[in-house]
């Protein structure tokens, strides 16, 4: 009986990873191969429709060509093919050429169709996803350049960003590095010196490039932004992510973000395990656990699509956006992976069945930004522009095949 089990278990992993990886590469690194190369221009397409109409004088974001780097240079170092290697190299060398200040240093927010700057300002979200994606790329390609860039960055960041009396950095400087007059990401955030998401994201960066550049300095703030997380922006009582904050950690938002919560959930267990101290890593995984407990309780719908957004103990925000549903898969499995709980497994499953039923798009390609909470797709959200690019879904494939990988070896032996 318990063989027969252990063969019906690798039986569905088996076919979960065919499923995720069938969609990786039968649908979204072919869509951004066919659709978002600009032969006209240069670089990347900075906007797409659902329908497929390109804006071909789209401005191009920073995130998107940063995302698109870091999304083909880890296709390349999986599946080792050249058009990977080729993608990852145009977007490196278009970051390189018209994203990165020879003046000040740094990287622009957003170019025009032609790469001339538009938006200058060094937002340490943006320049934090360079990084991540220069470090992928550096790994992938084994170039010098670009580890040597990202250095320089990472260097850049401590040396002009980083809160040396409270800890954590700052959000927003002009483009000679004076600290902006409004530090807000976007016009959706709060004008706050401090956010859980530019931090989370300088987090997973400085991981990454922990893993090819082992450095006393990138190792010790790694563990401190972890320390951050652990001390100032988790919330004790209710396990959400507090969003904003004043210069010295006070809160100032009463919102949660579930696809926040359930995303950083796993990758501050991945930064405590790059970083090795066995301390921090129980620490964060207790963490993460609860963190996903809490989604569970309070986002997941029943057709498993997690909700936007909430406030106290209520959901204030039903639609479902395209990334924290591929963020639930990964959260809800490292939760498994940690605690064994089985509703975490179904969890993850339910989450992987909604984006497929939901929020894949047959038709087209690639997946539609938001549905509705009954599913209906909005047409008034693009499938690629400065916000909507191929990272979140991508790595979501990626790590749910490299976990189920080493499940598979587990049921071997």
């Amino acid at each position: 009986m318990g063989n027969e089990v252990r063969q019906k278990g690798r039986a569905a992993v088996e076919k979960l990873r065919e499923r995720v990886e069938l969609e990786l590469r039968g649908d979204i690194l072919p869509f951004w191969l066919k659709y978002a190369v600009d032969d006209e221009y240069g670089g990347f397409r900075g906007q797409i429709a659902n329908d497929l109409t390109i804006d071909p004088l789209a401005h191009k974001g920073l995130i998107l060509n940063a995302r698109i780097l870091w999304t083909f240079a880890k296709a390349y170092k999986v599946y080792g093919e050249e058009v990977y290697l080729l993608t990852a190299r145009r977007a490196y060398e278009y970051l390189r050429q018209f994203f990165w200040d020879a003046e000040f240093g740094g990287v622009y927010w957003m170019v025009d169709h032609l790469g001339n700057p538009v938006e200058t300002k060094k937002r340490i979200y943006g320049q934090a996803f360079t990084v991540y994606a220069l470090a992928e790329y550096a790994a992938a390609s084994s170039e010098k350049e670009p580890l040597k860039k990202a250095v320089a960055l990472h260097r850049m960041i401590e040396d002009l960003s980083h809160d040396g009396d409270s800890g954590g950095y700052f959000e927003t400087y002009e483009r000679d590095w004076k600290l902006a007059g409004e530090q807000r990401l976007s016009e959706v955030d709060m004008d706050e010196k401090k956010s859980m998401n530019t931090h989370l994201h300088l987090l997973e960066a400085y991981a990454n490039l922990l893993r090819i550049w082992n450095d006393d300095t990138l190792r010790e703030r790694l563990r401190e932004l972890l320390r951050i997380f652990l001390d100032q922006i988790i919330d004790p009582e209710t396990h959400h992510f507090r969003m904003f904050f004043d210069e010295e950690w006070h809160d100032r938002s009463d919102r949660f973000s579930c696809g926040h919560d359930i995303e950083g959930s796993w990758l501050i267990c991945e930064a405590a395990e790059i970083l090795g101290d066995r301390a921090i890593l129980e620490e964060t995984r207790t963490a993460a656990v609860s963190m996903a407990k809490a989604v569970y309780e309070q986002a997941l719908d029943k057709d498993g699509g997690l909700f936007y957004e909430g406030r106290g103990k209520e959901i204030i925000d039903t639609d479902k956006q395209w990334w924290p549903q591929a963020e639930a898969v990964v959260g809800f499995r490292n939760a498994y992976e940690i605690s064994g709980k089985d509703y975490f497994l179904r969890a993850s499953e339910k989450s992987w069945e909604f984006i497929e039923k939901y929020i894949v798009d047959r038709q087209h390609g690639e997946w539609y930004w938001l549905v509705s909470r009954d599913g209906t797709p909005s047409n008034d959200m693009y499938k690629v522009d400065p916000w909507k690019c191929p990272y979140h879904n991508s790595r979501m494939c990626f790590e749910v095949m490299e976990r189920l990988d080493k499940l598979a070896g587990k049921h071997e032996v």
